[in-house]
């Protein structure tokens, strides 16, 4: 066998296969086993007619037509190892000269495992930012402890802001009630802009046991084409009005929170679970600008297969998103006033970068030795069993080879993340 390699681009070759008499020999012997199988021969069992007298029988065209096949499927793997190669994809085969029995020809095209050229990844320039929690912070969570445990009481009079209001209400569009718009006994906090502007202004005044419509005027650039910008009127009726209290944030609030004492304690807790929360951020941060100064020092080239794959990702996140929000990808582009083709061109940087990203830190985990113990895979994959035993379906996929490989693969790239961030500490 003969292998001619071209390079197409940095992430793309086509290899000229030449298979010679004595390369092809085993493939005619394979490709005539298996039509003798198929054959029927009045004296033999079918399946077990000898190769000699089946050949007899067999058309030369489909003999032929299978030693090629078979020539290129149990080569082209090894044309592609001779050049060190590793494809991305099946190759796109295309074969160019065939003489039976003497010579065979094919072109194999395809993507394939880039060469990267790391950068200095020991000197990145990279800084770990830090922050303070801040008095402002703590004091929010300790009003939003107080709106949780807040006394409400029902009240005869006209609803103000910060009052609940419990209300059944219809949303109608050009007379007709619209999707998602109507509710009965909605228990809405007055002030809290949970509704569209208006909304919850037009409530203010009103009564337990008042009815009124109530003109609403949706946003332009509301997330449902259809009611964008629409004239509607909500049918209401105010049910209850409940005057709200908030707890004072004292001691006596901080016991109800947990095993505290006094409302100092309380602070402290949340001044700790803020300080983590802010590092656990701040480490993830780290390891993304780490990893965006290692891309721009090294040069990778992207495939464009691999690019494609991600933009599939990305568009099938939105889509998902879109969908949790009653709406189409279309629609979801649609409210948020951007075309197909800026999204297309935004999407595409991402993607870029995720494979970029990819690419390096796999070449580094390689160069590196980065590897993590079989052991460390099985009790990550225990560890995952215990999540996911009420899933049947998610427990048979840790079984599966491809998905203990996908698994382990992710383990190593978090492996090379703590060494880079170790490097450039």
């Amino acid at each position: 066998m003969k292998t001619k390699l071209k390079k197409l681009s940095d992430s793309r070759v086509e290899l000229t296969v030449t298979l010679d008499a004595k390369d092809l020999k085993p493939a005619k012997e394979k490709a005539l086993e298996k039509l003798s199988k198929e054959l029927k021969v009045e004296g033999f069992r079918k399946g077990k007619v000898p190769a000699e007298i089946a050949k007899k029988f067999i058309p030369d065209n489909d003999l032929n037509a299978e030693t090629a096949d078979f020539a290129v499927r149990t080569t082209v793997v090894n044309a592609f190892n001779e050049v060190s190669k590793s494809p991305l994809v099946l190759p796109s085969v295309n074969v160019t000269k065939f003489v039976p029995d003497e010579m065979l020809e094919y072109t194999a095209t395809a993507d394939i495992i880039p060469e990267v050229k790391l950068g200095d990844y020991k000197n990145l320039d990279v800084k770990k930012a830090t922050t303070k929690v801040t008095k402002k912070e703590i004091d929010e969570i300790l009003d939003n402890l107080a709106t949780s445990y807040a006394e409400k009481k029902a009240i005869k009079k006209a609803a103000e802001l910060t009052d609940e209001v419990v209300i059944d209400f219809v949303g109608k569009k050009d007379g007709e009630p619209f999707q998602g718009g109507s509710a009965k006994d909605y228990k809405l906090t007055l002030g809290s802009n949970t509704f569209i502007p208006g909304f919850e202004d037009g409530i203010v005044g009103h009564e337990p046991g008042d009815k009124f419509d109530l003109k609403i005027t949706f946003p332009k650039d509301y997330g449902v084409k259809d009611l964008a910008g629409a004239k509607t009127v909500f049918e209401i009726l105010v049910k209850q009005v409940n005057e709200v209290k908030k707890a004072p944030i004292d001691d006596e609030m901080a016991k109800k929170c947990g095993p505290f004492k006094t409302l100092d304690e309380l602070k402290e807790d949340i001044k700790k679970n803020l300080e983590a929360q802010n590092e656990h951020k701040q480490e993830e941060k780290f390891k993304d600008d780490l990893v965006n100064a290692l891309v721009k020092k090294s040069k990778i080239p992207a495939p464009e297969i691999l690019i494609d794959d991600q933009m599939r990702i990305i568009r099938d996140d939105m889509t998902r998103n879109a969908a949790a929000q009653g709406l189409s990808f279309e629609e979801f582009l649609d409210a948020n006033h951007e075309t197909l083709e800026n999204w297309e061109k935004e999407a595409r940087k991402i993607a870029e970068t995720r494979v970029k990203a990819s690419l390096a830190l796999q070449t580094l985990a390689t160069e590196r030795k980065i590897t993590v113990s079989d052991d460390l895979v099985a009790a990550k994959i225990a560890e995952l069993r215990d999540v996911y035993k009420k899933s049947p379906d998610a427990l048979k996929s840790l079984k599966d080879p491809n998905v203990k490989m996908d698994i382990k693969n992710r383990m190593i790239i978090e492996a090379t993340l703590d060494y880079l961030v170790k490097e450039n500490s």
